[in-house]
């Protein structure tokens, strides 16, 4: 064999084959390492006991919902809300406190006030765009009950509401 035959290994296939491997390996953990640094997680929670107790004291708001029987229907077009009951109507007539609050980006969270008018429908009036997938919250002021449940808008039907 001549030594015009061999090929100098820089010319090889396979050295460079073994170095693009760790090579590889260390571009992709830099990238990682960046992006996990740079990105903040807002749906994580730093105090579990507290979250702990404050989900016992709004499943117990849930299930004074469920003992009121109250039922209700939500429409909501082109920002217009309104609420209607069928069951469990609040006496006093006093504002209810409708929430959205957006399953990934906390940022499009929205809260409002909805009056009762004259015909016992509750309504009120958000700017902000709704649609996309929401978890919606109804309460009366005082947070004695809450009737929460997750919808898909824009929606043409009504949204019935039931603890």
């Amino acid at each position: 064999m001549e030594t015009s035959d061999v090929k100098p290994w820089y010319k090889q296939f396979w050295p460079w084959f073994l170095i693009a491997i760790p090579t590889s390996s260390f571009i992709m953990a830099y990238f990682i390492v960046k992006f996990a640094t740079n990105t903040q997680d807002s749906l994580v929670v730093d105090d579990y006991y507290k979250e702990g107790k404050a989900y016992n004291v709004n499943h117990q708001k849930v299930e004074n919902a469920r003992k009121l029987r109250i039922m209700t229907d939500l429409s909501v077009n082109d920002g217009q809300i309104a609420l209607e009951f069928h069951s469990g109507i609040p006496e006093e007539g006093n504002a209810l406190k409708l929430s959205f609050y957006h399953v990934t980006l906390a940022e499009r969270d929205v809260s409002l006030l909805l009056t009762r008018d004259a015909n016992g429908i509750y309504r009120g009036f958000v700017e902000q765009d709704l649609s996309g997938k929401w978890r919606v919250t109804l309460s009366p002021l005082d947070d004695s009950w809450k009737v929460q449940q997750e919808i898909g808008l824009p929606r043409a039907d009504k949204i019935r509401f039931v603890p």
